[in-house]
């Protein structure tokens, strides 16, 4: 078999990570192709590779986060309450294996939605299933899913991925339908999976905000068990030129 049938046949097996590489290796003169070991080799990390990025762009597409953030990114300083060491033991995502939850509170435009972009991006990246959802429209789903039936499958799925994002998590008032969801959401992830809260709210107000003592207490309780927090602070970085 020649090198274009065996072209031809990686990409009929969609190996085309493979094939992009191999395509390169026929290019060059016959004294310049590497051995079979070392072809081997090259061949395979170009697909492993071709697979990763293709597993990312589809997990990052997947996520629908909010902004396309970096923890590169993130603004460090003393006025903001961001230390670097803070960021650097979210980089490795390790809090999602330990199930743990993050609370990120602050007043609006300090930057919570985009510090809880740029924590899903980097899970996105190291093959971690992440869902982003802002909380008005987390109640219009809870909301159109009971209604037409699919509310079973809709939380299925929610509760496959490893990571969600909870934004804007104060601003509208919560029905006893969405506060029972949210009660079931999180009960489904308790000890299995990781949820960022972005919110306005200090946390010592959130039994306040979900108005029901007993739905507010075990709601609570699943999300304090295990949950580091990020209060950041200083003015809004919508008015920074």
């Amino acid at each position: 078999m020649n090198g274009q049938a065996t072209l031809q046949l990686m990409h009929k097996m969609k190996l085309n990570g493979m094939a992009s590489t191999y395509d390169g290796i026929l290019q060059l003169p016959l004294d310049k192709h590497p051995d079979t070991h070392e072809c081997v080799a090259l061949l395979v990390d170009a697909e492993l590779q071709n697979r990763t990025h293709r597993r990312t762009q589809m997990l990052l597409r997947l996520s629908k986060l909010r902004y396309r953030a970096s923890l590169q990114e993130i603004i460090l300083d003393k006025e903001r309450n961001i230390k670097k060491e803070q960021i650097s033991q979210l980089a490795d995502c390790a809090f999602i294996d330990r199930s743990e939850n993050l609370f990120i509170t602050g007043a609006t435009g300090c930057g919570k939605s985009y510090l809880a972009c740029a924590v899903g991006n980097q899970a996105c990246l190291m093959g971690y299933r992440t869902m982003y959802f802002n909380m008005n429209r987390l109640c219009e789903q809870i909301a159109v899913a009971q209604v037409d039936g699919t509310f079973i499958k809709w939380m299925n799925r929610i509760q496959k991925a490893s990571l969600i994002v909870i934004d804007d998590f104060g601003l509208q008032p919560l029905t006893q339908q969405v506060r029972l969801a949210l009660l079931q959401i999180l009960e489904d992830r308790y000890a299995r999976a990781s949820t960022i809260i972005c919110s306005q709210l200090p946390v010592a107000k959130w039994y306040e905000y979900i108005n029901d003592p007993t739905i507010a207490d075990a709601i609570m309780d699943r999300l304090t068990a295990k949950a580091s927090k990020f209060d950041l602070k200083g003015k809004s970085l919508r008015r920074r030129s």
